[in-house]
């Protein structure tokens, strides 16, 4: 006869216990406010960062002089 294979036996790990958290915690969420609720809606973009569009919409050139007109 053939030697048993043993079963392997569950482990929980942190990493599990913390996803299933997660979740209940959404569908909790869900089910109290019928939708999924979002706190980052929008995150504040910097001046400093080179923006063609917002550069254009306020008539700057690309010189960087907004009164010369080339």
């Amino acid at each position: 006869m053939k030697p048993r294979r043993k079963q392997k036996k569950l482990r929980i790990t942190e990493a599990d216990f913390m996803l299933a958290n997660r979740r209940a915690a959404r569908q909790e969420e869900i089910a109290g406010h019928g939708r999924p609720v979002s706190f980052r809606s929008a995150l504040h973009k910097s001046k400093k960062v080179y923006d063609r569009k917002r550069l254009k919409r306020t008539g700057i050139k690309e010189d960087g002089c907004p009164f010369c007109i080339a």
